[in-house]
């Protein structure tokens, strides 16, 4: 995932489908060549494993597909299933490996062993640069390929599923000098999983109840590894509004994160609906390689990938063009003319609501807030729906209603706004019409 000038790069994935599962299952009954301590060139067009790849803190295993046409300097994306998954379920129920037949890059599936089949997403050793456990691991298997490949090092991607999308924002903050980018599909910023106790499971966080400001998002994956000043991996991310594994509030929040490490604006540079359902907002950019992504599927559950959607990753990285540096996203272009900016000016504050998608039978709400000639610490907005609206589901935001007045604040983080400053500061799912009644802002 990189269009200028890096450091050496990062990547992987994880997290579950049923729709994997199946291909699993038929895939057992054709196992994958397996090497012994393989060295040298694998064979290609096929799923092999790779034994002694080197350091392996986590057990895990590696497998490999090396496309019969290989690029000679190749680019390598890490894929990570999802718990209760296998390298050969999501080499048999993702498309990454008929997209490197086309594309000449090398795929490495990391495979769990432990009885959960999740990756280690949450200790202490997995939350720091060369701390220990998968992360560990997953850099080892970066590093064979480096060792037998002429790889180029600044096209190194990762990506996954639920607890390989979790790996995948892992990878991206533990290791920033190795991996270019990463696209997560239905997982949570990095750090949000994080325990103590040995546990693999963080239910604050699953729930989406965890809410971090930008920046303590930002300062955890920036206290991954102290002293790193390199340049950062761009960010792609996917979540579906009716997820009831990991809830949708963590897609915000790694919108958040994502955004403050990239230092670019929460407000979106571009926002476009790619298919009936999706809503697809860019950060920093408005091209297909903005420093950061994020798609949300409206009415979508947890198991959210489909076919066409590696297709997107691989564009979103930049590996169905031809090697070397890309062009850099350009920070300057104004913002789609189908967002409407707020108003600016005045006193006080002013806010408006933005429809970023409607599908029929609900849609979807931003509410951009805009300081006047002072700053703000806080702010309570008030409306009323003008044909029996409601509000089924907010982040960001406590939120009141009565018959059809509506009365919203902020949560502490997203009160403070500087002086003639945008904050795309809440959203919601409503049902009804949608609707952008006249919204009053009233500054704390």
């Amino acid at each position: 995932m990189t269009p200028t000038i890096r450091l050496p790069r990062r990547a992987l994935v994880a997290v579950a489908t049923a729709v994997f599962v199946v291909a699993g299952a038929l895939l057992a009954l054709a196992a994958p060549n397996h090497a012994e301590a393989q060295q040298g060139p694998l064979p290609t067009g096929q799923l092999t494993q790779v034994t002694n790849f080197g350091t392996n803190p986590g057990n895990l295993e590696m497998y490999a597909y090396v496309p019969n046409n290989v690029d000679p300097n190749p680019a390598l994306l890490v894929a990570a299933h999802y718990c209760t998954g296998s390298a050969q379920a999501f080499y048999s129920g993702t498309e990454y490996a008929a997209l490197a037949d086309q594309h000449g890059y090398i795929v490495v599936y990391p495979s769990v062993t432990r009885s959960s089949k999740c990756f280690d997403v949450s200790s202490p050793q997995a939350l720091t640069h060369g701390g220990g456990s998968d992360p560990v691991s997953i850099k080892s298997m970066v590093d064979w390929i480096g060792a037998n490949y002429a790889l180029d090092t600044e096209r190194v991607f990762a990506t996954g599923v639920s607890s390989g999308a979790m790996m995948t924002n892992v990878l991206l903050g533990v290791y920033p000098d190795v991996f270019a980018g990463g696209s997560a599909f239905a997982g949570v910023p990095f750090a949000c999983f994080a325990t103590t106790n040995g546990s693999e499971w963080n239910s604050e966080c699953a729930n989406g109840q965890i809410d971090r400001t930008p920046q303590q998002w930002g300062d955890l994956v920036r206290g991954a590894y102290p002293g790193y000043s390199g340049e950062r991996p761009r960010m792609q991310l996917w979540h579906g509004t009716a997820d009831d594994t990991l809830r949708y509030p963590n897609f915000n929040e790694a919108i958040e994160q994502w955004t403050n490490v990239h230092g670019v604006s929460q407000t979106p540079s571009s926002t476009d609906y790619p298919q009936s359902n999706w809503t697809r907002t860019r950060y920093g950019g408005t091209g297909s390689q903005a420093p950061v992504e994020a798609i949300s599927l409206q009415g979508t559950g947890h198991n959210l990938m489909t076919s066409g959607m590696a297709a997107r990753v691989i564009e979103f990285f930049g590996l169905d063009e031809d090697s070397g540096p890309t062009d850099p996203p350009d920070d300057t272009t104004p913002p789609d003319d189908d967002t409407t900016p707020p108003p600016t000016g005045g006193e006080g504050c002013t806010a408006v609501i933005d429809v970023v998608n409607d599908w029929g039978s609900g849609w979807q709400g931003n509410v951009l807030i805009t300081a006047g000639d002072s700053a703000i610490s806080g702010w309570t907005l008030t409306w009323t729906w003008p044909g029996g609206q409601s509000i089924t589901s907010s982040w960001n935001a406590d939120v009141s209603s009565s018959g059809s007045a509506v009365t919203a604040g902020d949560v502490g983080w997203n009160g403070s706004i500087a002086s003639g400053q945008t904050m795309n500061a809440w959203g919601f799912v409503g049902s009804g019409a949608s609707a952008s009644p006249q919204v009053t802002c009233t500054p704390a």
